[in-house]
């Protein structure tokens, strides 16, 4: 006889898990199904990893630097082996801790392939056996792989994904990455700190595409301080591998040798195909289509995170977990705009944002003034040496409205949530007091320049 649940969720990723949880603290009777690790792509092969080592050279980085703060250092290396070694103890260490949260919330856990065989049935795919779950909801959450290009297909050896990217033995002499989006720029930020040559070749016209065109110049400025080669509006036709080393070959005819191709072009969401056709899913492309509630077209099935491509952000998945949990109960919650989900980018510099920047602005035809401050000017950010970048805050003229707020610079990715706050408040800011000195000072200061009020920003030139 199959065992019975209120919900049921495949996959225990950020989105996954999250779901399982929230449903749980409702009373509900919850099964998590993972085929692999617990945590998902997040957890194992994207954020926690990647922010490890990136961890690691930021400490390599101000040691070297430490001169410039009246410190004397040794030349300081890094030890690859122990880099790799302590950032296998954090993952393994946080994956524990979402299996120990799962047991808590009393939710039963199935390790094995979730398949979907109707609205109200799941089977697991152990190596041993098959068993039958039935539920009332069934969430999924299955979320996404690294898009594969045809010209130049992963090995895992010499052309590698970013999950081989984070576990490398050694470090390469020279690393070509093609795409310059987030995992693209912080890989490159990892590699060349720890004495890597890298390149990274971006088909559009700056490095992180998505932000506005001042992102992307400040960008490759201090990429090339590092070290790193940036050649965008350039496309690769194709990688030709012999004796573990790798030739990338331009469109423009001029190519690059590699030990190591690491193609970042950005992920696509996975559904298993047994799922969707037993379901009668409606998909667009690979991606689950859903309502504001998270609902698919099935009545009773909802899907979350990488798996309707919405964000492709762990913390995007958790906002859509809570809206899926509490729908999957009987509720009637909707799905808030997906601007006000952060974007954040940990490189050096970092990059942060929030609600709309200045090309969304322009392209919807909004009237818009930009408030800017520069870290340069901080008084915080001059006594750490960090006073690489500025914010940007954009208001819509014909109103106090804030839509949108852009930051690159150190610690950019904390002091973003507090923009989210901000956006969200009637307040004016004025009103709201910043410590001093501190770093997100340089936050209220973009903030009241928006409104021509800045106190420390010079006024703009008539």
């Amino acid at each position: 006889m199959a065992d019975s649940f209120d919900v049921i969720v495949i996959g225990g990723g950020p989105g996954g898990y999250a779901a399982a949880i929230r449903c749980a603290q409702k009373n509900a009777n919850v099964a998590l199904v993972e085929k692999a690790e617990m945590g998902g792509t997040c957890l194992n092969r994207g954020c926690i990893p990647s922010k490890a080592l990136l961890g690691s050279a930021h400490f390599l980085t101000l040691a070297k630097h430490a001169r410039l703060m009246g410190v004397d250092i040794e030349k300081p290396s890094p030890n690859w082996t122990k880099m790799q070694a302590r950032k296998d103890a954090i993952v393994e260490n946080f994956s524990k801790g979402v299996k120990t949260l799962v047991k808590a919330n009393k939710i039963k856990l199935y390790e094995g392939i979730g398949i979907a065989k109707g609205p109200d049935t799941v089977t697991v795919q152990t190596d041993n056996e098959e068993v039958e779950l039935k539920a009332k909801s069934i969430i999924l959450a299955t979320g996404s792989v690294p898009v594969e290009i045809p010209a130049f297909k992963f090995d895992r050896e010499t052309i590698i994904s970013s999950k081989e990217a984070l576990n490398l033995s050694e470090i390469p002499e020279s690393l070509v990455i093609i795409g310059g989006g987030i995992i693209g720029c912080e890989m490159a930020c990892v590699y060349a700190t720890v004495g890597s040559r890298v390149t990274i070749i971006e088909a559009l016209d700056q490095l992180l595409p998505n932000e506005d065109a001042w992102v992307g110049k400040i960008m490759q400025r201090e990429f090339k301080k590092l070290g790193i080669k940036c050649l965008t509006s350039q496309k690769v036709t194709g990688v030709d591998v012999n004796n573990d080393t790798a030739k990338v070959n331009l469109e423009s005819g001029e190519s690059i040798d590699a030990d190591k191709v690491l193609v970042s072009v950005g992920r696509r969401a996975i559904c298993d195909q047994e799922t969707i056709e037993a379901l009668g899913l409606e998909m667009q492309g690979s991606t689950i289509e859903i309502n504001e509630k998270m609902e698919t077209s099935v009545p009773g099935v909802y899907a979350i995170g990488d798996a309707v491509g919405t964000t492709y952000l762990a913390h995007g998945a958790f906002q859509e977990a809570e809206i899926a949990a509490e729908n999957s109960l009987g509720g009637d919650e909707k799905m808030g705009d997906y601007n006000l989900i952060p974007k954040a980018v940990y490189s050096f510099p970092e990059v942060a944002s929030i609600g709309l920047n200045e090309k969304k602005c322009t392209k919807k035809g909004i009237d818009f003034t930009v408030g800017k401050a520069a870290f340069r000017s901080n008084g915080r950010s001059v006594a750490h040496n960090e006073t690489v970048g500025e914010i940007r805050v954009i208001r819509e003229t014909d109103s106090n409205k804030i839509l949108g707020v852009t930051m690159v610079g150190a610690t950019v990715t904390e002091m973003i949530s507090t923009a989210r706050a901000l956006i969200g408040t009637t307040e004016d800011i004025t009103d709201v007091c910043f410590a001093h000195p501190t770093v997100s000072e340089v936050l209220k200061e973009a903030w009241e320049d928006a409104f021509g009020i800045s106190l420390h920003v010079p006024p703009s030139p008539k």
